[in-house]
């Protein structure tokens, strides 16, 4: 049986002749590929590649897509749409779903790849299944160093540093905001820090320091008893012993 529990999203519609040409000019994925009912994860940037909203976008047609973000960000992506429509054929404004989380199963629904297990979202009715907690569903997230908006992703922070690139930017295709330093730090080799699980003691809260050696290298952007994400210096050897909130930890693998 999997396990249901509501996701939390506000939603946006774009659709319409020009759609796939707009998102396709201002969202870091190659949406032109996506089939009917296909998905895929991206970013909305600015220029400087600091990220405005995380999406999912969904192709429900040819001409209709719906984008997927967070609570509380489906004004700054419809409004960062309608900015650069200009003349383009496209209808965009804010759609009101319910999205419920599956675990498990084989249920149909958008993908979600954020939990290391099999996932989709399904909106409006709920799925059968049995309910999951909160706090299971986060254990998840962290075990899996899926980043969070709020958490992981805040303007102080870049997509590689977030491990964000692997999952939701495409370097081949046109150009898109944020794309140049995107590319740049890519072809450099590597962000100077990145986003790692910790085993720790306790819960340490977010921003608790991260110390090696007795200096700070990071900060705790989530924890659940036990474990941490973390963003911490590439430098520090990964068996390197950590100090957090003066308890010990180490970076799991």
């Amino acid at each position: 049986m999997p396990s249901v529990t509501q996701r939390p999203r506000d939603f946006v519609r774009i659709s319409g002749p020009d759609a796939e040409d707009l998102l396709d000019r201002l969202v870091s994925n190659d949406v032109r590929g996506l089939a009917e009912g296909g998905a895929c994860e991206a970013l909305l940037l600015t220029p400087k590649a600091r990220v405005l909203a995380p999406l999912v976008v969904w192709r429900r047609g040819p001409e209709d897509f719906l984008l997927l973000t967070e609570p509380g960000l489906g004004e700054v992506v419809r409004a960062a749409l309608v900015r650069a429509r200009f003349a383009s054929k496209a209808e965009i404004e804010p759609e009101a779903h319910e999205s419920w989380l599956v675990l498990g199963g084989d249920n149909g629904g958008i993908p979600n790849a954020e939990y290391g297990l099999p996932a989709v979202e399904v909106l409006d009715e709920r799925p059968s299944g049995d309910p999951i907690a909160p706090e299971e569903v986060e254990r998840l997230r962290i075990e899996a160093r899926t980043p969070a908006w709020g958490k992981e992703i805040d303007d102080r922070v870049l997509p590689a540093e977030a491990g964000l690139v692997e999952r939701a930017v495409s370097l081949t295709k046109g150009c898109f905001p944020g794309q140049e330093p995107i590319a740049r730090l890519h072809h450099r080799g590597h962000a100077n820090r990145g986003l790692r699980l910790l085993e720790v003691e306790g819960a340490p809260p977010p921003e608790t320091e991260v110390l090696y050696g007795g200096k700070a290298i990071g900060r705790v952007t989530s924890s659940v008893p036990g474990l941490a994400l973390a963003y911490v210096r590439r430098e520090v050897p990964e068996d390197g012993e950590l100090d957090v909130g003066g308890k010990a930890a180490r970076q799991l693998h």
